[in-house]
């Protein structure tokens, strides 16, 4: 055997080792270059910004949190723990309480054994830094499962700990939605996702058909607004869903008697929406007067919205605050109504100095609608036939109208006694109020049917199936049983709509209407339902 040897002349044993030392440590460099790229790597003031966010982890507490639970708890919860999809949006308003709803879901998980180290809650409107990197949504769960976890997702699935992430205002995020479809299609993870702007909440929807659940939360429910100051839990007659129930008449008398049953609690909570509104602010600090509670939502839901949610458009393309605004303004001051083209383009020139078109303002109504803030509620739309009325404008909480125009209506019959001269727009501002309702409940579809040649106005249609059912507001103390039914009789009597039934909802109980098709009903008792 020949043996070849290779000799290293002029080089020295130590240099020999030091070159040796060199290569092991680069290799090293490599290695772990690799690992961070693999396991995720985040800098070290976002990585801290999220271990002080989840103080869970080392066995410290959280913020403090209300101890009332809104109505929508308990189905995120059963969504989080068993539902078809491993991901859950929830959209909803500024200032809801979406926030305050995942920190008790993260609470009660960790009541019932989870382990703290399988919750990550990241709030991304919060976290500035997370906005300079192209996936931060992966970047953050794989650095949550090499530096929290100790291994992947799927290892810890196996061995019956799953975990739960809790992603908040997510839609500030570019292509979040690919993300989170990388993320519940390769990982077995559970993931409810938070937004204020349901445009972009809906733009990142597209990859994500199939793989996610969305729930809608709005302001306080009536019913919710008793139990937060009694600190109760009350049962709605109209707990789920089942919209089929509101075509049958024995419904609607079920819910007349169960406002008779909770008259006191009712008109309580009535008195308390009508002076306060219905977002969660107003009354867990009953204390604090109204002016100061409007400054609060000018600022924190209203500019916040239409600055930051609503500030770039598609491509980056800035829109114009100033007609935002603007357009803001005339919905607050044509609430419950269907205000055209002749009546807002010249206020909008008016007000602004410029030649702004119809269909740029319409534009700028539906990304206002896009926040949540607003619902447009379409004409009732037949046989296909185009639609020529211009939609009918509902806020989600006539409490952003009064902070807005800083202008307080009553709505409360007492009220409304007092101030007689304002009656027509309190009944605008119950139409406004009872669409945002009605355009709440999923699966319900809501119209309002314009005055035709030879029918007249019917303020909302629900459409139940093949059903039809006219809604008809009279927010008076009179109600004259001929003239103030007679949108609903004339829908009633077309075959057509197939309508079973009509509803007038009034200011106070007691109406009488002596035709057995129309249920008379107040508004206070219809809101309670839920």
């Amino acid at each position: 055997m020949t043996c070849v040897r290779t000799e290293f002349r002029g080089i020295s044993r130590s240099d020999l080792d030091k070159v040796a030392d060199e290569t092991t440590a680069r290799m090293k460099r490599t290695e772990s270059r690799y690992e961070k790229h693999l396991f995720g790597e985040l800098p070290l003031e976002l990585s801290e910004n999220i271990r002080s966010i989840n103080p869970w982890w080392t066995g410290k507490p959280g913020v403090g949190l209300p101890p009332y639970r809104r109505w929508i708890f308990s189905r995120l919860f059963k969504l989080m723990t068993g539902g078809i999809t491993k991901a859950v949006v929830l959209r909803g308003p500024r200032r809801v309480g979406k926030t305050v709803l995942l920190r008790q879901l993260i609470e009660e998980f960790m009541k019932q054994g989870t382990r703290s180290e399988r919750i990550l809650y990241v709030p991304f409107d919060e976290l500035p830094t997370v906005l300079d990197r192209r996936e931060p949504v992966l970047d953050i769960a794989r650095w949550y499962e090499h530096e929290i976890l100790g291994q992947t997702f799927n290892e810890a699935s196996s061995a019956g700990t799953g975990s739960y992430l809790f992603l908040d205002e997510v839609q500030n995020l570019e292509s979040w939605g690919p993300q989170i479809k990388n993320l519940v299609d390769n990982h077995d993870v559970r993931v409810i996702i938070t937004g204020s702007s349901s445009l972009r909440i809906e733009a990142g929807r597209d990859s994500l058909a199939g793989r996610i659940t969305t729930v809608d939360l709005g302001p306080l429910l009536l019913r919710e607004i008793h139990d937060l100051k009694h600190s109760t839990q009350t049962i709605p007659y109209w707990p789920g869903n089942g919209i089929e129930r509101l075509t049958d008449r024995s419904f609607w008398e079920g819910a007349l008697q169960a406002g008779v049953d909770s008259h006191p609690a009712r008109i309580e909570a009535f008195r308390a929406f009508s002076e306060r509104g219905a977002y969660p602010i107003a009354h867990g600090e009953e204390d604090r007067p109204f002016s100061e509670i409007a400054d609060h939502l000018n600022e924190t839901v209203i500019k916040r919205a239409i600055q930051h949610d609503l500030r770039m458009g598609p491509r980056g393309q800035k829109r114009d605050e100033k007609l935002l605004e603007e357009v803001f303004r005339l919905c607050c001051r044509y609430a419950g109504q269907t205000p055209s083209q002749a009546v807002l383009v010249p206020e909008i020139h008016q007000a602004l100095s410029g030649n702004i078109g119809w269909n740029r303002i319409l534009n700028y109504l539906r990304f206002l609608d896009g926040t949540m803030l607003v619902r447009l509620i379409q004409p009732l739309e037949l046989r296909l036939k185009r639609r020529k009325s211009p939609p009918k404008i509902c806020l989600c909480d006539h409490a952003l109208r009064a902070a807005w125009l800083q202008e307080i209506i009553p709505l409360h019959p007492e009220g409304l006694a007092r101030n007689p001269h304002l009656t027509d727009i309190a009944g605008r501002i119950a139409e406004s109020i009872l669409g945002f309702f009605l355009a709440s409940i999923p699966n319900l579809e809501v119209a309002h049917f314009p005055e035709k040649s030879a029918e007249p106005e019917v303020d909302f249609v629900i459409t139940v199936g093949t059903r039809r059912i006219p809604v008809e507001v009279k927010y008076r103390k009179r109600i004259d049983p001929h003239d103030d039914t007679r949108g609903l009789r004339a829908f009633l009597e077309k075959s057509v709509y197939n309508a079973p039934l009509g509803i007038l909802v009034t200011l106070e109980e007691g109406v009488r209407i002596n035709d057995p098709r129309i249920i008379p009903i107040s508004l206070s008792n219809f809101l309670w339902l839920k």
